[in-house]
C-alpha cells in the first residue's frame, strides 16, 4: 500500500500532467509551436501560474473564451443591442436608420454580416487611403504592439514619435518645423486655436483673441471647432449662445477653375482690415471646404488670403485634415496655391485609417514665440501613442513611394467620366471633381432612410449628406471598382423621386 506522501505525490503529478495536457490542447488550438513537457517533479513558477489560471478555466473553456474573442459574427441580437444602446455619429438611440454590420475589410471592400461585399467609396470618412488590411500597415502595428503599445509622452519619448515627426517635417514646406500630436482632427483644431491665441498672448497682444473664417466651413465637433463652423447652415446651431463668438465672411465665391477677380476677395479684405486688431488668426480649409458642402475654390483666392494675413499681421491656420496627404492631387491642398500657413492641422490619412491620430504643425516663428514665454498649454493622455505613430510612419512611407500621385490623377480622370452622366438628371444641380473627390450635388436634400440602403444593393458603400452624394475612395481602387462605384451612384441618383 502506498504511503500518504506517495499518494499526495502521485495526485500532484496527475494534476500537473492534466494541467500540461490542457495547456497543450490550448496551445495546439491557437497553432502555437511551443509545447510543455510532462515532468515528474514540481513545475516551474511559470507553470504554477498557469495552474492557478487552470482553476478558473479548463482547456475547453480556454477555447470557448478564445473563440468568443475571435468571433466576428454579428447576430440579430447584436444589432438590436446596438440600435438600443450605442450612439452612432450624428445619430439617435434607438437608431433611426438601418445599420449595416461589417465583419471584415480588405483592399477596398467591406464584407457585411449578411455575406455581401461592398466597394467602399468613402475611405471610412476619408482616411483609409491605402485600403484595408494592407500588409505593410498590418506589420507595423504588429511589430510595435510586441514592443510597446503605449507610454505617457510627458517627460518620455520614443522612436515611433521621433520617426513620424521627422517624416512630417520633411513632407511639409520649409518654414514648418515643429509637431504637436493630438488625438483626432477636432482636437488638432482645438490645439491650433490655442497656439494662435497663446502666440499673441506671449507677444503682449492680449486683445487679439478672435478668429475670422468663411461660412460653409467645418472644423470638428469640439467647442473650439464648432465655434468656427458655419453659423447658419452648419450642424451646431443648437449651441448658439454657448460657443465663443467669432467673425465670418461669405464662403469663397470663385470656383477652383474659375478666373479670380478682386471683387471675390473684397468682403474678406474689408473685414480683416477693420478687425485685424482683434483677430488672432484666419482659420480655413484650403481649396476644399469639406463637410460644410464639398465646395472647391480658386488657388488664386487662397494666395490673396495669405497676402492679406501677412499685410495685417494675422496668423493663418490651414485645416488639412481632410485634404492632406494627397486627396486633392497635391500632397497638401495649399500646394495648389504655393502658400504656406503659419499653423497646419493634419489627420485622417496620417495613419492610413488604422489608428486615431492627428498633428498640429507650425512654423519656427510661432513655436519660438510661444516657448520663449513658457510651455504650450495642452497635453493629452494618449499623445503620440506609439501604435498610432508606428501606423503613421508606415503610412508616410507608403506615400513616399510616389504611387499616390498617379493613383489620384487616374481617379480624378475616371470620376469625371463616370459621374458626368449625372449632369443630365433633373434633380442634379452639378457634378464636380478634384483629385480623389467626386461630388454630385442635388437640388434638394436626400432622404437618408430611403437613399442609404440603395447603395449596398448596388454593391457599394456611399454615405450622402444634405444635398451631396459624394465619394472619396481609397487611392488603391481599381478602374473596374471605380467604374462600379460611379455607375451605382448614377443609378441611385436617377432613382430618386
Amino acid at each position: 500500500m502506498a504511503s500518504g506522501s506517495t499518494v499526495i505525490e502521485e495526485n500532484g503529478l496527475k494534476k500537473n500532467n492534466e494541467l500540461i495536457s490542457n495547456c497543450n490542447s490550448f496551445l495546439e488550438a491557437i497553432q502555437c509551436p511551443v509545447k510543455f513537457c510532462e515532468m515528474g517533479f514540481r513545475l516551474a513558477a511559470f507553470v504554477e501560474l498557469l495552474q492557478a489560471v487552470s482553476l478558473l478555466f479548463t482547456a475547453s473553456e480556454y477555447l470557448k473564451t478564445l473563440e468568443s474573442i475571435l468571433d466576428r459574427t454579428i447576430t440579430q441580437s447584436d444589432l438590436e443591442f446596438d440600435a438600443r444602446h450605442i450612439w452612432h455619429p450624428y445619430g439617435t438611440t434607438p437608431s433611426q436608420y438601418e445599420l449595416f454590420a461589417v465583419e471584415s475589410a480588405s483592399g477596398v471592400r467591406l464584407r457585411l454580416s449578411d455575406g455581401r461585399e461592398v466597394i467602399d467609396g468613402m475611405s471610412s470618412w476619408w482616411c483609409t487611403v491605402h485600403g484595408y488590411n494592407h500588409p505593410v500597415m498590418n506589420q507595423a502595428i504588429k511589430d510595435q504592439v510586441d514592443s510597446m503599445s503605449h507610454v505617457m509622452f510627458g517627460g518620455l519619448t520614443h522612436k515611433p514619435a521621433i520617426e513620424l515627426s521627422r517624416r512630417l517635417v520633411e513632407l511639409t514646406p520649409e518654414p514648418i518645423k515643429t509637431v504637436f500630436f493630438a488625438d483626432s482632427g477636432s482636437v488638432a483644431v482645438e490645439v491650433a486655436i490655442k497656439m494662435a491665441m497663446q502666440y499673441w498672448q506671449c507677444r503682449g497682444e492680449i486683445n487679439k483673441n478672435k478668429l475670422l473664417t468663411f461660412k460653409g466651413g467645418y472644423f470638428g465637433d469640439t467647442t473650439g471647432g464648432m465655434a468656427v463652423c458655419d453659423p447658419d447652415n452648419g450642424m451646431h446651431h443648437l449651441f448658439t449662445g454657448i460657443l465663443p463668438e467669432h467673425h465670418f465672411v461669405p464662403r469663397p465665391g470663385c470656383g477652383f477653375d474659375e478666373t479670380f477677380e478682386d471683387h471675390h476677395i473684397e468682403t474678406f479684405r474689408s473685414e480683416l482690415e477693420s478687425l485685424n486688431h482683434q483677430v488672432a488668426a484666419v482659420i480655413i480649409e484650403p481649396i476644399v471646404q469639406g463637410a460644410g458642402g464639398m465646395h472647391f475654390y480658386s488657388p488664386d483666392f487662397l494666395r490673396k488670403v495669405r497676402a492679406l494675413c501677412d499685410e495685417h499681421e494675422v496668423l493663418l491656420i490651414h485645416d488639412e485634415i481632410a485634404t492632406g496627404f494627397g486627396r486633392t492631387g497635391k500632397m497638401f491642398a495649399c500646394e495648389h496655391a504655393d502658400v504656406i500657413p503659419d499653423i497646419m492641422c493634419v489627420g485622417k490619412a496620417l495613419t492610413g485609417g488604422y489608428m486615431t491620430l492627428s498633428a498640429v504643425m507650425c512654423t519656427e516663428e510661432v513655436s519660438k514665440a510661444i516657448c520663449d514665454s513658457g510651455p504650450i498649454m495642452h497635453g493629452p493622455t494618449f499623445m503620440a501613442n506609439p501604435l498610432a505613430c508606428a501606423a503613421g510612419v508606415a503610412s508616410m512611407d507608403i506615400l513616399s513611394s510616389g504611387e499616390w500621385g498617379n493613383q489620384v490623377a487616374n481617379i480624378e480622370k475616371k470620376l469625371w467620366v463616370g459621374l458626368s452622366p449625372c449632369n443630365e438628371l433633373e434633380r442634379v444641380a452639378n457634378v464636380r471633381v478634384l483629385g480623389a473627390i467626386g461630388v454630385v450635388e442635388l437640388k434638394e436634400p436626400v432622404v437618408m432612410s430611403e437613399i442609404q440602403p440603395r447603395f449596398p444593393e448596388q454593391g457599394v458603400w456611399v454615405r450622402p449628406f444634405g444635398k451631396l452624394v459624394y465619394v472619396m475612395p481609397p487611392y488603391v481602387i481599381s478602374d473596374e471598382d471605380l467604374g462600379t462605384l460611379c455607375r451605382a451612384i448614377c443609378k441611385v441618383v436617377e432613382s430618386i423621386r
